[in-house]
């Protein structure tokens, strides 16, 4: 399966926020949009990306002045992406080897998707259980 697909059955919407972007204003998307991740987006370009782990790790280093910053201040700006043409084992071999749980998409330098930990999970689970059916399905016959 392809990422492509992925996308297909989730959506290609990508929650962004700017670098310039206070943490209240991340804080709050993160929580209201029941995220770990956005896309730090310049001029329509992915330029990196925060998370979750991103706001605690600066939260213990730098305590409650945390909130005085903005998402540039604390984004990951080392950015692993994929295609749309990749496949789904691919992404989870990447995500596995940076130690990521979001991976924006990117066609063509622009931003077309993102893709978690969940959704390969998920994906993965539905082609077992598609095999499973297969299976049942031939032994039945047989």
């Amino acid at each position: 399966m392809r990422i492509s697909d992925v996308l297909k059955s989730k959506g290609a919407g990508v929650l962004t926020v700017a670098p310039d972007a206070t943490l209240g204003t991340l804080l709050g998307c993160l929580v209201t949009r029941n995220v770990g991740a956005l896309v730090v987006v310049d001029a329509g370009r992915p330029v990196g990306i925060v998370s979750e782990r991103d706001v605690v790790r600066h939260l213990h280093a730098r305590g409650a002045g945390l909130l005085d910053l903005t998402v540039a201040d604390i984004m990951s700006t080392h950015v692993v992406t994929c295609a749309p043409g990749d496949s789904v084992d691919a992404l989870s071999a990447l995500m596995t080897t940076h130690r990521v749980r979001h991976v924006p998409v990117v066609d063509d330098g622009a931003l077309a998707g993102i893709v978690s930990i969940g959704d390969v999970v998920k994906t993965r689970m539905s082609e077992l259980e598609q095999q499973q059916e297969h299976l049942e399905n031939y032994i039945a016959q047989g």
